[in-house]
C-alpha cells in the first residue's frame, strides 16, 4: 500500500470507472497546456498511454487534449494543491488535488479529515521522497525487475502488490527517461508518474484489523472525491 493507495475491493474499483476517467482527463488538460502533440511532449504521452491503457474513449482523450491545449476556446484553469495529515491512528497521508475552484476543496477536505487530523504544509511532506513511479509488468516468463532497474536507470524497485506487477522508482527527472527504457528490458509500462514515497512506513501489522478498517474507510472516503488525483499514504505493504 505504501506508496500509493488504491481501493482494493474490486466493486469500489468498477464504480470507480468514471472517476478515473475524470481524474486522467483533468492531467492530459494539464499536460496538454504545454502543447498538443504526444511526441514532443513527454508529460503527455505518458498520460496519454495510461488513458489509453484503461480504455478511456477516444472521444474524450481527444477532446481533453484540444481543450488543454486552448484549441476549443474553453479556459482550463486548475490548481495543484496538496493536502497533508494523517488518517486515523497517526498514518500519515498526503492527497493530491488538481482544483478549478480552492475555495470548495479546501472546506471538503477538512470535513473528510475529521475522522484523521489535517496539517499544515510540511507537517508530514518531510516524511516522504519526492519520486516517480513507474508501474510496469513482464511481457515474457524471463523479465527481472532488478536487472531492469539497473540498466533502465532506475533508483530502485517493489512490487506493487497487484499479481506480477513491480513500481520501479525514479529520480522525478528521470521518469520519461526510464519509462522509455524499460520496454527493452521485458516490462510493459503501466503507468508513470510523480508522486511520494513514506520514508518511514507504519506496519499494518500494528494495527488491530477494526484500525485498519478505520483507515481504509477514511482513505476511501479522500480518494472518492471528485477533486482528487492522487493518495499518498505511509502505511507499509
Amino acid at each position: 500500500m505504501g506508496a500509493q493507495w488504491k481501493a482494493k475491493h474490486k466493486d469500489l474499483a468498477a464504480n470507480a470507472k468514471g472517476r478515473l476517467f475524470g481524474k486522467l482527463a483533468k492531467e492530459i488538460m494539464m499536460a496538454a497546456r504545454n502543447g498538443a502533440d504526444p511526441a514532443s511532449n513527454s508529460r503527455l504521452r505518458l498520460v496519454v498511454e495510461q488513458a489509453r491503457k484503461v480504455s478511456m474513449p477516444k472521444d474524450t482523450l481527444d477532446r481533453a487534449i484540444k481543450k488543454g491545449a486552448g484549441l476549443t476556446g474553453e479556459a482550463v484553469h486548475f490548481e495543484h494543491v496538496i493536502y497533508e495529515g494523517f488518517a486515523p491512528h497517526r498514518v500519515p497521508v498526503m492527497v493530491e488535488c488538481l482544483t478549478d475552484n480552492v475555495n470548495r476543496t479546501a472546506p471538503e477536505m477538512r470535513v473528510l479529515f475529521r475522522k484523521g487530523q489535517l496539517g499544515t504544509s510540511g507537517s508530514v511532506s518531510w516524511d516522504f521522497d519526492h519520486v516517480g513511479m513507474i508501474e510496469a509488468e513482464p511481457t515474457g516468463a524471463g523479465a527481472d525487475p532488478e536487472v531492469a532497474a539497473i540498466e533502465a536507470g532506475a533508483q530502485d524497485f517493489e512490487p506493487a502488490g497487484e499479481g506480477n506487477t513491480t513500481v520501479f522508482l525514479t529520480d522525478p527527472t528521470d521518469l520519461d527517461l526510464v519509462s522509455r527504457a524499460l520496454p527493452a528490458q521485458g516490462f510493459t509500462v503501466l503507468s508513470a508518474k510523480l508522486g511520494y514515497k513514506p520514508k518511514n512506513p507504519v506496519d499494518p501489522a500494528s494495527l488491530s484489523a477494526e484500525h485498519l478498517e478505520e483507515v481504509e474507510t477514511f482513505l476511501a472516503a479522500i480518494d472518492a472525491n471528485d477533486d482528487v488525483q492522487n493518495v499518498f499514504v505511509g502505511l507499509a505493504g
